[in-house]
C-alpha cells in the first residue's frame, strides 16, 4: 500500500471517528450522555457534528485544520457553557449572544472550579486535538472550485438537517424533548448542541394566530378601563426589585442560629397596611432583567422564546409600562440601579419604558460597600435623598434594582462577617447568602420606618428577580434527602418563587399568602391602591382572577392546579395577542 492512500485512509477514519468523540466528550463536560439522551438523539448529535465537519473542510481546505477547529470550538463552548450552568442552572441558548457585554461585567464575580468528570473531558478533548494533529495530513483536500462546491453541498445537508430538526413530526419520529421550559433538561436530554439548533427556530417572535393590529386595538377600546379616571389620591410608588432575594425555606426545612429575614416574615405574617404572598417567576440564577420586564411592562415571559431577553432583543422603540402609565397622571418617573448602565441594556431600554431620570453606580458618592457591591443600605438611602429632593406634592414613581446579594457567594471579604448559620450543612456558600438576606431585611426595615414617618402617602413594593442557582442550595436539599437532579415537576416550580410585599404608610387592605406572577404585580399593586387601570391593565386584571400565576415555567389557575402555558392556547391567546401588540405594533402618543 503506497504512502498517499495510506494516508487518505488515516484522514477518512481520524474524520470519521473525531467528531464521534468530541461529541461525546463535550456532552461529559456537564453530563453523562449514556445516561441521559435515547439513542436516536446521539445518532442526530454525531449526523450534525459530521455535518460541522464538512462544512468546516470545504472552508479550510485542509482536513487537519477542520477537525481541530470543530474540537477546540467545542472544547471552548463546552467549558464556558459548564460555568454558565453552574452560574445560573441553564445552559447557553442562541439568545445569549445578546447578553455577552452584561455577562463579560459580571465574569470577574465568580469562581471558577470544575468537577472530576469535566476535568477529565476536557483531558480528553486535548487528547483528541493531539491525534487530529498527528494522524491527519495538512495538504489541501483539493482546488478551489472542488472546495466551492464541497462547501455548497456541505451547508445544503445542514439547512436541511435544521429543517428535519425543527419539523414537529421530527419530535416524536426521534423521540427527541422540545420543552423549552427546562432548557437544561433539553440539552442533557437531546444534546447541547441539537438543543441549540433546536432552539434557533424561536429566535424570533412568531405572530400569535389570528394576530391583526386593528383586532388587537379594536380589543383594548372593548377593555376601556375598570375604574375612576381620577384617583383618590396620589400616593408615591417605590418599587424595590432586590437581586437575588429569596426565602429557601419553599424549597425544604432547614434550622438557622436566628431568622435569617425577622422583619419581612413578621411583616408577611402579621404587618398592617401590607398584601404579601409568593411572587412566580420565570428566571432561576440569572436573567434579572426579565423579572422586571414582565412587572413595568405586564407581558410574559410565557409567550417569548425560553432564554431570551427581552431588554436586548424587543425592546427598541417605546413600550407601554407602569412607569409611561403614571407619567399620564403627572407622576416623575426614577430608575435606580448601582452597578453599570450598560447591564442589560437598561440606559437604552429605561428611557423607552418611560423612566425619564435613572441614577447608577456611577451616580453614587463613596456609597457603603458590602463585599464589592453597593449595600442595600446604600441604596436605599438614594431612594431617600430622591424623594427628599422631589417636588414636594408631585407623585414620585421610582423602580429600584438592587445589587448587594448578587452572586457569587464563595469568597471572603473584610467588609463582610457571615452571621447566618445552617444547622447540619456545612456551607460557607449558603451562609453566606443566607447572611446576605439577613442585611437585606436589615435595609428593608430602615426603609419602611422612613416612609413610616412621612407624611405624604407612600407605597412600597418589595420582590426578589430571582432564588440562587443551584449551588447554593443545594445543602437544603441534601438535608431533606433530596438533590437537585431528582426533584419533581412540583419541586423544581418552587424554585421559581420569591416573597413579595405591597405596603403603604396609610391604609389598604390587608391580604395574607396572595400568590401572584411578575407579569401581575403591577397590576395587582394598583388594583391594592384602588387606582385608575389602563386598557391593558384592566384585561390582565379580569384575567388574574382567572388564572393567578403566568410564568414561563406554569400557568396556576384559581384552583391551584397547574398547567403548562402551551396547554391553555386558546384560554391565553387574547394576551398572546395583545402582548405582540405592545411589544411590537404600539404607537406611542
Amino acid at each position: 500500500m503506497d504512502t498517499t492512500l495510506k494516508c487518505r485512509i488515516k484522514n477518512t477514519i481520524t474524520a470519521l471517528l473525531a467528531p464521534v468523540f468530541t461529541f461525546y466528550l463535550f456532552e461529559f463536560l456537564t453530563h453523562n450522555p449514556f445516561k441521559t439522551m435515547l439513542m436516536p438523539a446521539q445518532i442526530l448529535n454525531i449526523i450534525l457534528f459530521e455535518i460541522l465537519m464538512l462544512v468546516l473542510a470545504a472552508f479550510f481546505g485542509r482536513i487537519r485544520l477542520a477537525l481541530m477547529f470543530l474540537t477546540a470550538f467545542f472544547l471552548i463552548t463546552g467549558v464556558i457553557n459548564y460555568f454558565v450552568l453552574q452560574f445560573r442552572s441553564a445552559p447557553i441558548m442562541p439568545w445569549d449572544i445578546f447578553s455577552v457585554k452584561t455577562a463579560i461585567s459580571v465574569a470577574d464575580n465568580f469562581k471558577y472550579t470544575m468537577e472530576k468528570q469535566t476535568v477529565f473531558a476536557v483531558i480528553g478533548l486535548f487528547l483528541i486535538l493531539a491525534l487530529e494533529f498527528f494522524l491527519t495530513s495538512n495538504k489541501p483536500l483539493a482546488n478551489y472550485k472542488f472546495r466551492i462546491a464541497g462547501a455548497a453541498l456541505s451547508l445544503t445537508f445542514l439547512y436541511g438537517f435544521t429543517v428535519l430538526i425543527h419539523a414537529d413530526s421530527s419530535v416524536i419520529r426521534f423521540r427527541l424533548y422540545d420543552k423549552l421550559f427546562t432548557p437544561t433538561t433539553m440539552s442533557y436530554k437531546d444534546g447541547t448542541a441539537l438543543a441549540f439548533l433546536m432552539e434557533l427556530e424561536y429566535l424570533l417572535v412568531e405572530k400569535p394566530e389570528g394576530y391583526k393590529v386593528s383586532e388587537a386595538e379594536e380589543l383594548l377600546l372593548d377593555y376601556g378601563t375598570a375604574s375612576p379616571l381620577e384617583p383618590d389620591i396620589l400616593p408615591n410608588i417605590i418599587v424595590i426589585m432586590n437581586e437575588a432575594f429569596s426565602d429557601p425555606a419553599v424549597l425544604a426545612d432547614f434550622e438557622t442560629n436566628q431568622d435569617y429575614m425577622p422583619f419581612l416574615h413578621d411583616m408577611m405574617e402579621s404587618g398592617a397596611n401590607t398584601v404579601s404572598g409568593s411572587l412566580h417567576v420565570s428566571v432561576l440564577g440569572g436573567n434579572t432583567a426579565n423579572t422586571e420586564f414582565e412587572f413595568l411592562t405586564g407581558n410574559s415571559m410565557a409567550f417569548l422564546p425560553q432564554g431570551s431577553i427581552p431588554y436586548q432583543q424587543y425592546v427598541k422603540r417605546p413600550v407601554p409600562s407602569l412607569a409611561s402609565y403614571l407619567k399620564d397622571y403627572g407622576y416623575t418617573t426614577v430608575g435606580i440601579h448601582p452597578y453599570n448602565a450598560s447591564g442589560w441594556d437598561r440606559d437604552k431600554v429605561y428611557p423607552l419604558l418611560g423612566l425619564d431620570k435613572n441614577y447608577f453606580k456611577t451616580d453614587f458618592d463613596h456609597p457603603e460597600i458590602v463585599r464589592k457591591y453597593v449595600s442595600d443600605k446604600a441604596d436605599y438611602d438614594k431612594i431617600i435623598e430622591i424623594f427628599e429632593e422631589k417636588e414636594e406634592g408631585k407623585p414620585l414613581f421610582l423602580f429600584n434594582v438592587t445589587m448587594q446579594n448578587h452572586s457569587s457567594y464563595s469568597d471572603a471579604y473584610d467588609n463582610f462577617t457571615p452571621d447566618i448559620s445552617v444547622t447540619g450543612a456545612d456551607s460557607d456558600v449558603l451562609d453566606n447568602y443566607l447572611s446576605l438576606l439577613h442585611l437585606s431585611d436589615q435595609a428593608l426595615e430602615y426603609l419602611l420606618s422612613y416612609f413610616e414617618q412621612s407624611t405624604e402617602p407612600t407605597v412600597v413594593v418589595f420582590f426578589g428577580d430571582h432564588q440562587p442557582t443551584n449551588s447554593v442550595v443545594r445543602p437544603i436539599w441534601k438535608l431533606n434527602g433530596k438533590s437537585d437532579r431528582s426533584l419533581t415537576e412540583e419541586e423544581n416550580a418552587r424554585r421559581y418563587e420569591v416573597p413579595y410585599i405591597i405596603w403603604a404608610n396609610y391604609p389598604i387592605k390587608t391580604a395574607r399568602e396572595e400568590d401572584t406572577s411578575a407579569n401581575f404585580l403591577s397590576v395587582k399593586l394598583l388594583d391594592t391602591i384602588g387606582f385608575p387601570l389602563s386598557p391593558y391593565m384592566t384585561y390582565l386584571s379580569e384575567l388574574s382572577e382567572q388564572y393567578p400565576v403566568i410564568s414561563s415555567i406554569q400557568v396556576l389557575d384559581v384552583e391551584e392546579k397547574s398547567y403548562l402555558p402551551e396547554l391553555l392556547e386558546e384560554d391565553l391567546l387574547t394576551y398572546r395577542k395583545l402582548q405582540y401588540y405592545n411589544l411590537f405594533d404600539y404607537k406611542s402618543k
